[in-house]
């Protein structure tokens, strides 16, 4: 659904970029086609500067960047923009895989058949391919991955925890496994933590969190549907979830310079292990090397800890 959208919306703004090249400032059709694609990037890059002014004006002490930092993120993140939404969501359709849910025996990368699988869950206004890159390196490192799409798009946060419930079981079952970890990114890990306080930890081994506004964002002020307005700060919905207590083994990985959540500090979650990784967008996060390992070593420490947990043994 997502991705129809976003191809049909793309069409539209490059026809409409197209006829304006073409009859009002009289182009050539290879140079209207030329400042078409101008246009889309151009877009973006207006998008993704306001994030950023937005951010700032509302922004929480944080380490200081040099300006080559400032650079590298700014780039970072107008790459993660125009790379999700102009190409990775639209194009989706035709080669996006079902998930492949090995039995945990069988899985690569020498992990023991005892690690329990992971559920990446995406975040607001996004689908199960942003996790294109990381569910790659998981994978590689022995992991066994699966994701969900939370449809609809704008729908209540509390609409997708009966379809994660679903997910979690189908899962499992065809795992094997006891239990999985929930790993959700922006809007997507306070998806998990809503299954959490809903259903209970019986099917969940831990949960990992990936810039997620856990106290809100001042940017949902200006988003869309129901979910937008759970995500601003001091909403009854925040409040309501606020009430259940935090298990001390999730992992709060986040940027102290996202553009997305503001202020910062909203990003962290009391009585969870939080983790900051400085210069660092927060739709860059679904792409970044420095993540995907801070990601790995949560996964890894949380498996240890739960076998020690199950055997008795030293984590």
């Amino acid at each position: 659904m997502l991705a129809r959208a976003l191809r049909l919306a793309l069409l539209v703004e490059v026809t409409l970029y197209v006829v304006l090249a073409r009859y009002a400032c009289e182009a050539s059709p290879a140079a209207a086609g030329l400042l078409a694609v101008l246009g889309v990037l151009a877009l973006r890059a207006a998008l993704v500067g306001l994030t950023y002014a937005y951010a700032w004006a509302h922004r929480s002490p944080a380490p200081r960047l040099a300006w080559w930092q400032w650079v590298r993120m700014l780039v970072g993140e107008y790459a993660a923009f125009v790379f999700t939404f102009v190409v990775l969501f639209p194009l989706a359709g035709g080669w996006m895989r079902a998930d492949c849910l090995r039995p945990r025996a069988v899985a690569n990368g020498g992990r023991s058949g005892e690690s329990p699988p992971v559920l990446l869950i995406h975040g607001y206004g996004c689908a199960r391919p942003a996790w294109w890159y990381l569910s790659h390196r998981l994978q590689t490192a022995g992991w066994v991955v699966a994701t969900i799409d939370l449809e609809p798009v704008y729908a209540s946060i509390d609409d997708y925890l009966a379809p994660l419930a679903r997910r979690i079981e189908t899962v499992l079952a065809e795992t094997g496994a006891d239990q999985l970890i929930l790993v959700g990114h922006s809007m997507g890990g306070l998806v998990a933590r809503a299954y959490l306080q809903r259903f209970g930890i019986a099917r969940v081994a831990g949960l990992v969190t990936l810039g997620t506004p856990h106290q809100g964002s001042r940017l949902a002020h200006i988003g869309l549907g129901r979910n937008a307005y759970q995500m601003r700060p001091g909403s009854a919905w925040l409040q309501s979830i606020a009430t259940s207590p935090v298990r001390s083994d999730t992992v709060v990985i986040y940027s102290p310079h996202d553009n997305f959540v503001m202020p910062q500090s909203n990003l962290v979650l009391q009585g969870a292990q939080n983790q900051q990784i400085e210069g660092l967008g927060h739709l860059a996060m679904l792409y970044s090397p420095r993540v995907a390992r801070a990601l790995l070593l949560a996964l890894e420490s949380g498996d240890k800890q739960g076998r020690a947990a199950r055997y008795g043994t030293a984590a």
